[in-house]
């Protein structure tokens, strides 16, 4: 057992218990960079490691009833066939180096994105409830509704479609990107607690359908993925307990523009 393993996926999970978010963008770069695990093989294990870590503080959303399905199930239409196609696209070449170069450069993009999402989240609820405000605002409020509701559904797919591929080459975003996507698209509909859960709800699915992919083309390290584990299940249960305690906003900032760096880098050494 190494624990420089067990204390990466301690402090992974610990921040996921805190926050929902951040468990792909904080753990990929760890094992690109510390460990020097191979893209794909980052990709794959970490996708493993976000569900099963999210999984093990998911129940508390679950009890408490606050997701909204529908949506769910419209971000799934969209995000869990574009992750199977990406990850037989990927599988389709073994042998090209521009794959592992363009994963490379995905993962710090998406880190970036995750980053910035982090960072700027205080600001864009208050923005998405105007928005939310302003479109009620009609005297066809019933045409008006229909109308936004087939643009929303149609949104919630090409979104999830999005996240799909992005999720399945990098790991990174079905949380922070995922959260910020629902802000924008159900600023009334969607409370704190039920964007949250929804957002989770959909991202546990996607992770374990991308990690299924990755897993049957051997992208999956097992020793790797259950030392992870050992650290990071009782640290996210640990962080979920003292969640309510600490300053979210102080946290995601801080998250963020760690991740903000780290991203830079990434995309720096891609480049070059």
């Amino acid at each position: 057992m190494d624990p420089v393993r067990v204390l990466a996926g301690a402090l992974t999970g610990f921040v996921v218990g805190m926050t929902g978010v951040g468990g792909g963008a904080l753990m990929t770069p760890i094992l690109l960079f510390l460990f020097g695990t191979a893209p794909l093989t980052a990709v794959g294990t970490d996708l493993w490691f976000a569900a099963i870590t999210k999984l093990a503080v998911s129940g508390l959303h679950l009890r408490s009833k606050v997701i909204d399905w529908p949506i769910v199930a419209w971000l799934w239409m969209g995000s869990l066939p574009l992750s199977l196609l990406t990850v037989a696209w990927i599988a389709s070449r073994p042998a090209d180096p521009g794959i592992v170069v363009m994963v490379r450069g995905a993962i710090g993009v998406a880190v970036c994105l995750s980053a910035l999402s982090l960072l700027f989240q205080s600001r864009l609820r208050p923005s998405a409830d105007r928005a939310g405000t302003d479109a009620g605002m009609s005297s066809d409020s019933a045409p008006v509704a229909a109308r936004t509701w087939r643009w929303e559904r149609a949104l919630t797919v090409a979104t999830g479609a999005l996240l799909g591929v992005l999720v399945t080459l990098t790991s990174v975003g079905a949380g922070a990107l995922g959260a910020v996507c629902l802000y924008h698209l159900y600023p009334r509909r969607l409370t704190p607690a039920r964007l949250v859960a929804t957002d989770i709800a959909h991202a546990i699915p996607l992770a374990l359908c991308a990690g299924v992919g990755h897993l049957a083309v051997s992208h999956v390290d097992g020793s790797l993925l259950r030392e992870l584990l050992v650290g990071s299940i009782p640290a996210a249960l640990a962080g979920a307990a003292l969640s309510g305690r600490v300053p979210h906003a102080f946290l995601r900032t801080a998250l963020g523009a760690m991740l903000l760096v780290v991203g830079l880098l990434m995309l720096g050494a891609a480049i070059r």
